[in-house]
């Protein structure tokens, strides 16, 4: 008698001609997208979860961190943290952010851990209409069984998470500590498997500036659905935290616990000043060409235009800045 075999999976074919082209909404362009996962890493104690909260601070509130972040109206978040109490580094952390705390909620896991592939997690999402998802770390929920550094576990847990947010339209955004090998390709000094960064559309590395102890970079080392975006920073102060913008840095310079070698807005400006003192107005293309070759980008040079107050006119067919404007160190 031929036995049956019960694992066989039945053929479903899906044609293109069917499939609905869809464009990606994004939360935050080009680093955080709705409906995808998105991983943000870093070593223990260099700021990424502070770097979340405020993030889900200023959404509470219908902000964002610069002009890529598009929120029209609050938003509401659910985070989940295994390191750090609610009441006594939470609450406190999202008070000094000025948080609209009743848009931030928790699921409840006194009862029972939550984990990855936790039905509650679909369940408080429906609930809430929340449109970010944050578990923070990535290792805590991964379920008693589940070994993160076995790709094929690590892939089907993250398959699930991804179909989730895909369904909700939901950024679900996993934190995640970097392993202790060095030198390696920031990929791979992630959280285990390369499951994880694969199936991430989005990774982004949050780290420290050499010589400067207050402040954190975050590189974007990943990026499968638009241009990478430009490196930022932000200051870690007593008063809490100061978001700083577009910043000059690489993730191999993070990663290495390198100073930048120049701060391209530093030096952009210093190019402007330096014009300044010989020219009160210089015709725009002949700036960028200057900048061009000291490898400075167009928008770095607008920033030190703007930073320093140096206005644009047009005389006739050409663009001119005048420098003569242009705030003194």
């Amino acid at each position: 008698m031929e036995q049956r075999n019960e694992n066989k999976t039945e053929l479903k074919m899906i044609k293109m001609s069917d499939v609905q082209s869809q464009t990606v909404d994004w939360l935050w362009y080009p680093f955080i997208p709705y409906g995808k996962l998105t991983i943000i890493q870093g070593d223990p104690g260099d700021g990424k979860t502070t770097l979340v909260l405020n993030i889900a601070a200023r959404l509470s509130k219908g902000e964002g961190l610069d002009n890529d972040m598009k929120v029209t109206e609050p938003v509401n978040i659910i985070y989940q943290t295994a390191e750090d109490g609610l009441a006594d580094t939470v609450k406190p952390r999202l008070e000094l952010a000025e948080a609209v705390c009743e848009r931030i909620m928790v699921i409840d896991e006194t009862e029972k851990s939550l984990s990855m592939i936790d039905e509650r997690l679909e369940t408080a999402i429906k609930q809430t209409g929340a449109r970010v998802l944050i578990l923070d770390p990535i290792q805590a929920y991964l379920g008693g069984t589940m070994d993160m550094n076995r790709a094929n576990e690590a892939r089907d847990m993250t398959k699930r998470l991804s179909l989730l947010a895909e369904k909700y339209k939901c950024a679900i955004l996993l934190i995640g500590h970097m392993n202790k090998a060095g030198g390696n390709k920031a990929a791979y000094r992630g959280m285990g498997s390369i499951d994880f960064f694969a199936v991430a559309r989005s990774v982004l590395l949050v780290g420290r500036i050499e010589g400067e102890p207050d402040l954190r970079a975050v590189v974007q080392i990943k990026n499968n659905l638009a241009a990478f975006g430009h490196s930022k920073a932000f200051r870690l102060t007593e008063t809490g935290f100061e978001w700083i913008g577009d910043y000059e840095i690489t993730a191999d310079e993070v990663l290495g616990g390198i100073a930048p070698k120049v701060n391209k807005l530093e030096q952009a400006k210093k190019l402007l000043r330096e014009l300044a003192e010989t020219s009160t107005s210089v015709q725009s293309s002949e700036i960028f060409d200057m900048a061009e070759e000291l490898n400075i980008s167009k928008r770095t040079l607008e920033n030190a235009k703007k930073e320093l107050g140096i206005k644009a006119r047009r005389i006739g067919n050409s663009w001119y800045w005048d420098l003569d404007k242009a705030k003194p160190e």
